[in-house]
């Protein structure tokens, strides 16, 4: 148990007068009954842990029930960590209470460790624990009981599902197109509808107009400009091609020339009445003047009067002249659909190149490439893949395609020594990739040297066409822990159809095990990553099986 006790503070006495001492006694009364009252004690239960078990620390206070205690939290315990700082516990005694506070302490790192002197305040007033020391062992391991086991070779774990970039991209293509197809539909519809026969266009915009509701908001600024432009745009396509564009005066000249000239068969009055019309909504557009409602449908009325007017006045097309007018609109439509099928191929093309920017940005060019036109590597990885035994002494291995046994020519004296070989392969030197697994099984006691069979591979290269070969070899270790030296390197091989020298990667690896050789071979053109995954994927899936005789 650590106790705290108050400090005392002894001066002179011959240095002051009675007066003061007795004075200062009397000042020391109040804080000597408040150390007797208040009582401070620190303990833990264990002052010996291994790494990550845990202390209970605990602070026990009694004083007067109106104290305030305020008890320490925080990192105050560092290089102790709280696991847990439990609520403090109450307990009675007459006209004083006890407070337990407890901690769980620990720590992950072995050796000696002091927790700090502890802060509690009371009535403001600071009082501390001891600091105290803590031992944390390490944990032995005993290697010659603890059973050991062979690292597991990692397995795939297929994660959740989540939605590939390219997918939003793609999304995003859809709806640009999208957006641009609705706006070219848009501008379709609108020019289909620009393009009715004339008197039918203006008919409708002025039953558009009668349907509106701009007089009834006494929008007669806009009523006008609407009457007008509709009057105007008929006579510029039936009457005189300028008549949008001229001015009022300039309008009305030009069809008093043609009445005069007998090309129009319209009344004096009714030029006269238009030339009135277009004056007011001059006026009423550019010199804020106001027309009533009356006079607004007045002439409303009077526009559909001298259209219909107009109209009459127009002298029937000859034959020459409509088939002019069929011809002229045959080659329109057929500009249309011309202009229809380039905008349809423009978009189509923006869809497909934006795609395959889109896959070429998430995926990369050549695996775009491969997965567009095929490549036979790029097959073999994404096939189903094959487990299985070969040999003896058996070895498993797991490979893309079945691999199918063949004879190979061997020496006289290699033959004496051995029991038996089998061979296994698959494609062969100068396709896009190859791999081959021997075994041979020695009879009775060989004194096989791995390092010598080493030397032989060169030849055997040599043998199957390989030229320029670059040769390396380090020590190579199976996932299961079984030991062998790995031959790699470059080489270069005659293709046998366009006769250009090939260059080509190689691995090869040679273990002696369960009284027997074994060779695994890889072959495959150089830079090519598919068939370079295949052969990571294929050499680190190779096992032995103990149990082979």
């Amino acid at each position: 148990m650590i106790k705290l006790t108050e400090r005392k503070y002894i001066e002179d006495k011959s240095s002051m007068p009675l007066s003061g001492v007795i004075l200062f006694l009397l000042m020391l009364i109040p804080v000597f009954s408040f150390a007797q009252q208040t009582r401070v004690d620190a303990e833990i239960d264990t002052s010996t842990i291994k790494i990550g078990e845990q202390i209970l620390y605990s602070i026990q206070v009694e004083t007067d029930s109106s104290n305030l205690v305020v008890f320490p939290e925080g990192d105050s315990f560092s290089p102790m960590e709280v696991v847990e700082s439990f609520k403090a516990d109450t307990t009675k005694l007459e006209a004083r209470f006890r407070l337990l506070k407890e901690y769980s302490l620990t720590q992950f790192d072995s050796g000696s460790y002091v927790i700090p002197r502890q802060k509690v305040i009371i009535n403001q007033r600071e009082f501390f624990t001891d600091s105290m020391l803590i031992e944390v062992a390490d944990v032995v391991v005993d290697t010659t009981r603890q059973k050991m086991y062979p690292i597991k070779p990692s397995v795939e774990v297929p994660g959740s599902f989540k939605i590939p970039s390219w997918v939003w991209w793609v999304l995003v293509i859809l709806l640009l197109a999208g957006l641009v197809f609705y706006l070219y539909r848009k501008k379709q519809k609108k020019e289909a509808e620009k393009e009715l026969p004339p008197y039918e266009q203006v008919i409708l915009e002025l039953q558009q107009l009668d349907n509106s509701s701009l007089l009834e908001q006494r929008e007669v600024k806009e009523y006008y400009s609407q009457l007008t432009f509709s009057a105007r745009k008929y006579l510029d396509r039936e009457v005189y091609d300028r008549a949008l564009e001229s001015t009022t005066s300039e309008l009305i000249a030009y069809l008093e020339l043609n009445k005069n000239a007998g090309k129009l068969q319209l009344d004096e009055k009714t030029i006269q009445d238009l030339k009135v019309i277009l004056s007011r909504a001059d006026l009423a557009k550019f010199a804020n003047s106001r027309p009533d409602v009356i006079t607004a449908k007045s002439d409303r009325s009077r526009v559909g009067d001298i259209i219909e007017e107009v109209k009459a006045s127009i002298p029937e097309p000859s034959e020459e002249e409509i088939r002019k007018d069929e011809a002229s609109q045959e080659t329109r439509e057929r500009k249309r659909k011309q202009k229809r099928v380039i905008i349809a191929a423009v978009l189509a093309s923006l869809l497909i190149i934006g795609s395959f920017t889109t896959f070429i940005i998430s995926k990369g060019f050549y695996e775009v490439r491969d997965s567009l036109l095929g490549h036979p590597t790029k097959e073999l990885l994404e096939g189903e893949w094959i487990r299985s035994e070969y040999g003896n002494p058996s070895v498993l291995i797991t490979t893309p395609e079945v691999l199918i046994r063949t004879e190979l020519d061997l020496p006289e004296e290699t033959k004496q020594m051995m029991l038996g070989s089998e061979t296994f392969v698959y494609g062969s030197p100068v396709s896009n990739f190859y791999t081959s697994l021997t075994t041979v099984k020695f009879s009775g006691e060989t004194d096989f040297d791995l390092e010598k069979s080493v030397d032989g591979i060169y030849t055997m290269l040599e043998q199957q066409g390989a030229r320029n070969i670059i040769m390396k070899e380090e020590e190579f270790s199976t996932l299961s822990g079984v030991e062998g030296i790995k031959i790699f390197g470059t080489l270069e091989i005659e293709d046998p159809v366009t006769g250009r020298a090939v260059t080509n990667t190689y691995e090869i690896l040679n273990f002696v095990e369960n009284s027997g050789f074994e060779q695994i071979m890889v072959i495959y053109n150089e830079g090519d990553t598919y068939a370079e995954e295949i052969s990571k994927r294929l050499i680190d899936s190779v096992e032995f099986n103990k149990e082979s005789n």
